[in-house]
């Protein structure tokens, strides 16, 4: 029999590891542009494989899960990406170093997924705000490992921290060996054919694609504002990621008081308020010029980007019980493929128009959220709490 709440600290460790892996890639990318100068190295081939990694591990991790269980295939994951990240630190190989990364975001992606399915599993009430404290722990891992290699890197070398990180991610493997988690659903045996019927599952496509365009306002938040604020405001590449850095930090804590919150007020209420937020800070931040007026926008996104994946996934979670593994790959494979075409569909935006249209482009994703969160309302009140 498992202990919830040792099941709960184990998917918040995976997922802290998750957020500090993501987050290495943008924060060594110009270090391993200097190590491998002259050798051919792409830096547009080291982004594009990072997404394509996760995508494959959302793909897989449902139906494993929910045949096998969660144990061993989180402790595969986070293997796989220590492993990964040794290789990143001592390889003197391209293709070694693409192989890597692939493997960084392929064991990232089980863990995404594997994570937030296991923590709606074990939650019978309020999935939405376990989920919610959940991801406090991704924005702890992606803060954490910029500020450690900022600090370290005066003293170490980038790969003898990468390596020193990839050692540390070796020891959680105990604590999840001891730990007991929740017995696989489907041991009997895995019924493809409910699997492909949650494909032609309305619901199923209506929270996904509600996170097709979450994830892509995530995604173009990230990756564009820093350029962004350069472009337009004339700031310094060092304020810019100030400021971003203060987004996340403003979605972390929102995720932190979401947990309380999401007890005591309509979940439904929360993701409308959340994507009010979103709208009033991308209008701030298409009309200001001034630092400190974009600073309060970013950071306003940043808050009201906190609630979508919880509180969505928490809906799947209620609907899907006896396949949440399934139903929630599903829902993760859509949500990537939003973050990798709304991040491609703004780069030629950016190329034959102007990046001045991002905050644009952030509103019409959250216009189309809106009328597809209210179709979802029509489709599920009444069958759980919203």
């Amino acid at each position: 029999m498992y202990k919830k709440n040792q099941v709960f600290a184990a998917a918040c460790i995976g997922l802290f590891l998750f957020g500090m892996t993501l987050i290495t890639l943008g924060s060594i990318l110009p270090l391993l542009r200097t190590q491998f100068e002259g050798r051919g190295l792409s830096a547009g081939i080291i982004t594009s494989i990072l997404p394509v990694g996760i995508l494959a591990g959302s793909l897989i991790f449902g139906p494993i899960v929910d045949r096998y269980g969660y144990k061993s295939l989180l402790m595969i994951s986070v293997f796989i990406s220590a492993v990964a990240l040794e290789g990143l630190a001592f390889t003197r190989s391209l293709t070694l170093l693409y192989t890597c990364i692939f493997l960084i975001g392929f064991g990232g992606g089980i863990i995404n997924g594997g994570t937030s399915a296991l923590v709606s599993d074990i939650s019978t009430e309020n999935k939405g705000a376990s989920l919610s404290l959940l991801g406090v722990f991704f924005g702890l891992g992606a803060l954490g490992m910029p500020l450690l290699l900022g600090i370290l890197s005066k003293h170490f070398p980038y790969t003898t921290i990468l390596s020193a990180v990839g050692f540390f991610m070796f020891l959680p493997l105990i604590y999840f060996f001891l730990v007991a988690f929740p017995a696989p659903k489907q041991a009997q045996g895995f019924p493809l054919k409910e699997g492909v019927k949650l494909l032609k599952e309305p619901v199923i496509l209506l929270t996904g694609f509600c996170l097709f365009f979450q994830s892509g306002v995530e995604s173009l938040v990230n990756n564009w504002t820093t350029t962004f604020l350069q472009h337009k405001g004339g700031i310094t590449n060092e304020a810019a990621l100030y400021a971003l850095s203060f987004s996340l930090v403003g979605l972390t804590v929102a995720r932190i008081l979401l947990g309380a919150l999401l007890k005591r007020i309509s979940s439904f209420t929360i993701l409308v308020v959340s994507l009010a937020l979103i709208i009033a800070g991308s209008l701030l931040l298409l009309f200001t010029n001034s630092y400190n007026f974009a600073f309060s926008a970013v950071i306003t996104i940043g808050v009201g980007l906190a609630a979508g994946f919880p509180v969505i996934l928490g809906y799947v979670g209620q609907l899907f019980a006896h396949l949440s593994g399934t139903a929630f790959s599903i829902v993760f494979v859509i949500a990537l493929t939003g973050n990798i075409l709304l991040n491609y569909f703004f780069g030629v935006i950016t190329e034959n128009y102007s990046i001045t249209h991002l905050p644009v482009l952030v509103m019409a994703c959250v216009a189309c959220m809106f009328v597809l969160l209210l179709l979802l309302k029509q489709k599920i009140a009444g069958k759980i709490k919203l």
